[in-house]
């Protein structure tokens, strides 16, 4: 019986150095998976930082072209009062353009008057 109990214990030397190679093997597999995804969140950690970045420049961009249009807003507003001023000049201009036609007319026929006179006295 003692061959068969060495036996027996060779068997349990065994099992136990399988069962011992099998968790080390499953241990080192679990690990490598989670360093994996260790990994792969260190990643997305980092992209989403730079995503992050990205945004707050556009951020940036956006307020300047926010201050950039109120500018021009008020320099449209500020061009509003010299197109009232031109279209003001404008009017005005028109007016003396008749007044000055009138007026033409008016020298027009004063000077044929003088012609006329004139051109009876010599007759």
């Amino acid at each position: 019986m003692a061959e068969e109990e060495k036996k027996r214990e060779s068997e349990r030397d065994e099992l136990a150095e399988s069962l011992a190679d099998l968790f080390t093997n499953v241990s080192t597999m679990v690990k490598g998976e989670l360093e994996g995804t260790n990994n792969q969140l260190l990643l997305l950690e980092k992209m989403n930082r730079r995503v992050a970045e990205e945004y707050n420049g556009f951020g940036d961009v956006a307020s300047g072209l926010r201050v950039f249009v109120e500018q021009l807003s008020e320099k449209s507003r500020s061009f509003g009062n010299y197109v009232q001023q031109i279209d003001e000049i404008d009017r005005q201009v028109t007016e003396f353009e008749a007044v000055v036609s009138m007026l033409d007319n008016h020298v027009s026929l004063l000077e044929k008057k003088v012609q006329s006179t004139y051109h009876n006295l010599h007759t």
